[in-house]
């Protein structure tokens, strides 16, 4: 059964709301890439600048297609290009039929066809998409007809994988605990039935050829980002594409987040400041390295902001640690001046910022402060903007992140030491997140 995975992509107004959504950090660097790179586009070639994209995946089964399509549209709609997910199964006959629904939806102003959100296409994990080269012409046929009130880019990213612990490891992780299988078929017999279902696509799948494909916009990814192949990229967006890519993992791994231990300011509850750490944030950097001792982790990377508390957290993990780093980016949020206030001192002195924050957290920015928002653990867990701000991420306390094909496993190690509570809960609307929690002694 063939099945078409798209990403469709629309750039906002003349790409100045291109990173309204995520790292302010960001915004003013990617502006300008977005600006230089379609002034590149007017001044080079005729080209309409700023058109949607279609991105269509091509590969077998167990390539990890699933988890870069679904990955790439959270990280395109998180840097504010309109992105959506499109997966729909179809028999052969109907490909055309299928190919039409992708149409309608691209002309949409919504994204509604038919009456129906595009919510109502579940992806599926088990088929492979545009195996054939009449596949993909197809598509792009589909895409530069004149009935199409505008013109969308096509590129195609093509998942290649001969390694077999590779495979085997996708199939394990991901292709039985589909919902195609879990809870209908062992494990075994779940295995047996999705090699067989490669086989039968091997027999028809056709791999992009440089040559004979040259036309085509693309990119492969050879054995889970081991090496790429970088075809005819057009524009901003498909740039971003592969940047991101070429940094993506598509193999297992655990992410560990965790705020610096209890300072000083903590402790008497002012905001922001540059203090050491407090006597019980100093046992916890001692609990922390002796945490990550018994996990006994590879290659473990630390990143740390370069405040002192921070600094003095990190510094326990030089020992375990294959590389620890020190970034300015990573810095606690400025308060600007308020910083060294205490919340009621906050509220008294600047009464309309204080209501302003309360009432939209997300957007609102000290004076003379920046906003940095706690958006690594909102990225990860998908959560929405109105959630962001008030996601709860207590002191001295461990999150570990399993990026998975269709979630995020979050675990929360609660460390049995004291410390203040630093959390503000959003004005009558609590804001909570799904998490195995633990509790270390």
């Amino acid at each position: 059964m063939p099945v078409f995975r798209i990403v469709l992509t629309y750039p906002k107004e003349l790409c100045f709301q291109c990173c309204a959504v995520g790292c302010i950090t960001n915004r003013w660097s990617s502006l300008v890439h977005c600006f230089l790179d379609n002034s590149k586009n007017l001044d080079a070639s005729n080209e309409q600048v700023g058109v949607p994209n279609v991105i269509a995946l091509v590969g077998l089964p167990a390539r990890g297609k699933t988890y870069i399509s679904h990955k790439l549209c959270r990280y395109l709609n998180w840097i504010g290009i309109t992105t959506k997910d499109l997966l729909a199964s179809y028999s052969s006959e109907c490909a055309r039929l299928a190919i039409e629904d992708i149409g309608r939806y691209l002309e949409a102003k919504e994204g509604e066809v038919a009456g129906f959100k595009y919510s109502y296409f579940v992806s599926q994990i088990l088929d492979a998409t545009n195996t054939t080269r009449a596949r993909r012409r197809f598509l792009m046929d589909f895409c530069k007809r004149p009935q199409l009130h505008t013109a969308f880019r096509v590129f195609f990213i093509e998942s290649v994988c001969d390694d077999p612990d590779i495979i085997n490891s996708n199939i394990t992780e991901v292709k039985i605990n589909s919902p195609d299988y879990k809870g209908k078929m062992s494990e075994d017999k779940a295995k047996e039935d999705f090699l067989k279902r490669i086989e039968n696509y091997k027999l028809q799948y056709e791999s992009i050829d440089e040559e004979i494909d040259d036309e085509l916009s693309f990119i492969k990814v050879i054995n889970a980002g081991k090496s790429f192949y970088v075809h005819n990229v057009k524009g901003h967006i498909q740039s971003r594409v592969v940047y991101f890519l070429m940094n993506i993992h598509l193999l297992p791994r655990s992410i560990y987040l965790t705020r610096h231990g209890e300072s000083e300011y903590n402790r008497i509850g002012r905001l922001g400041g540059d203090s050491p750490l407090s006597a019980n944030g100093l046992l916890y950097a001692e609990n922390l390295k002796d945490y990550f001792m018994k996990e006994s982790l590879k290659d473990l990377r630390v990143w740390s902001s370069q405040k002192i508390r921070a600094v003095q957290t990190a510094s326990k993990m030089q020992e375990l640690a294959a590389h620890v780093e020190y970034w300015k980016v990573l810095d606690e949020i400025d308060a600007g001046i308020c910083e060294g206030l205490t919340y009621e001192d906050f509220e008294v002195r600047y009464p309309k910022q204080f209501a302003e924050r309360d009432k939209d957290k997300y957007h609102y920015r000290y004076p003379s402060g920046e906003a940095v928002l706690r958006c690594i653990l909102a990225y990860f867990t998908n959560k929405n903007r109105e959630e962001l701000p008030y996601l709860k991420v207590p002191l001295h306390t461990v999150i570990k992140l399993t990026p998975k094909a269709y979630s995020c496993d979050v675990e929360m190690f609660k460390f049995d030491i004291e410390a203040v509570n630093t959390y503000r809960e959003k004005p009558g609307h609590p804001v909570s997140c799904s998490v195995l929690f633990h509790i270390v002694n």
